[in-house]
């Protein structure tokens, strides 16, 4: 019998509802984490400007200590230490992104524009017969445990966080074995079963098999409740109590939206992993910029990316400027031109009707099955791919 299980991080997201004292002092501890991050921040920027300067993790924790004996910084005292501290940490690994070219230069934290979470460590909570009680609070959180957490699994971290419609969630992130899936194998043939996937509008996915899954357009559906939530909070006086009343229901509304999405795409991708998917490619289309943002295909590749590897199965992500949808899957002729609204097609060589979406996909599984075999990558042909590009603009393939 197969069995191959693996150790992997899981968050597990909760709703909590604090008291009216838990909730001020949380308050409190989001204020002075943004505070110690914009200080630290602008400590490590003009050691820099000035001297050339780096400051590390172990500088910047100095600095706190001293910045908790000040006057003016007095109230970092009176709030737990730990979030603080990892704070810090997060800081010195958004440098270690931007120093290794994969991030931009770390920006300063504002009151409105950015979240409100604190993280703690083992050290800065207790977990114990289902009550989870943080630092500096005498009272357990009253958390909605909508799921249970894994049995003789200890967590790791705690982040606390409060959204934009005023909802508290506390994420519990746990080191969890996960079983992977057998390897599928294709009962006729005894090759590994593959299949090519086409991200779309109206479909949001389309396969290789000939399967479409319709797009549910959350935010379409919700779109007159949202604009009718945006046109009150703008008639609202700035600062005042009633602007601040109609920001937090648009919030709900987008979030109810943002909520829907997120379910829909657990349960896809989880479908697309389970069902004993061997190999999963996907090409991204840039443009209709609402549409796609309704689509969420980039929250799509991250939850196929991550379940993939939980679950052992292998994920090729083709090129985004390869021509799948324009190319023929029977004979290899690429169109010449192809606007969007054109969902099927007559090839001109072979004479082969395509439905645009179906033919994109399975090119899309032959060009992932080649990097498969043979490694490296699938560009698009230069002269139907677009004009005027430069190759380094045409990024190759990567698999993993």
């Amino acid at each position: 019998m197969w069995s191959m299980a693996q150790k992997v991080k899981r968050a597990f997201k909760y709703r909590f509802y604090p008291t009216d004292e838990q909730a001020a002092e949380l308050s409190r501890t989001f204020g002075c984490v943004r505070k110690v991050y914009n200080l630290a921040l602008e400590a490590r920027s003009t050691a820099w400007r000035a001297e050339q300067r780096r400051i590390g993790y172990a500088e910047t924790s100095a600095l706190l200590t001293g910045w908790k004996k000040t006057d003016d910084l007095a109230f970092l005292a009176e709030v737990s230490c730990v979030p603080l501290q990892q704070t810090l940490r997060h800081l010195q690994g958004a440098f270690v992104g931007f120093w290794g070219k994969r991030a931009a230069y770390p920006r300063f934290k504002s009151r409105k524009g950015s979240r409100a979470s604190a993280e703690y460590t083992r050290s800065g909570f207790s977990c114990r017969e289902g009550q989870l009680t943080l630092a500096k609070m005498r009272e357990p959180l009253a958390v909605v445990w909508s799921r249970p957490l894994p049995e003789g699994v200890a967590p790791t971290t705690v982040t606390v966080s409060r959204d934009a419609a005023g909802r508290w969630h506390v994420s519990i992130l746990c080191d969890d074995a996960v079983d992977a899936l057998p390897p599928s194998v294709d009962a006729g043939t005894g090759e590994l079963r593959a299949v090519g996937i086409d991200v779309g509008i109206t479909s949001l996915l389309t396969l290789s098999t000939g399967e479409k899954v319709t797009n549910p357009r959350f935010e379409r559906a919700d779109r007159a409740r949202f604009a009718k939530a945006q046109r009150n909070l703008a008639r609202k006086e700035k600062g005042s109590c009633n602007r601040e009343r109609a920001r937090a229901k648009v919030a709900r509304v987008h979030a109810r939206i943002a909520d829907r999405r997120r379910d829909h795409l657990h349960k896809l991708t989880t479908r697309l992993v389970r069902e004993n998917l061997a190999v999963r490619n996907m090409l991204g289309n840039h443009t209709l910029a609402r549409a796609i943002s309704d689509a969420s295909w980039s929250e799509l590749r991250s939850m196929l990316q991550y379940k993939a590897d939980w679950y052992g199965r292998e994920l090729i992500v083709v090129d985004r400027w390869y021509p799948s949808s324009k190319t023929c899957s029977a004979c290899g002729h690429v169109a010449s031109k192809m606007a969007l609204d054109v969902r099927e097609w007559t090839c001109d060589r072979c004479t082969a009707l395509h439905d645009r979406d179906v033919n994109a996909a399975v090119n899309i599984l032959a060009a992932g099955l080649a990097v498969n075999a043979c490694g490296g990558g699938v560009r698009p042909q230069r002269d139907n791919s677009r004009p005027g590009q430069r190759p380094a603009k045409q990024e190759a393939l990567t698999a993993k």
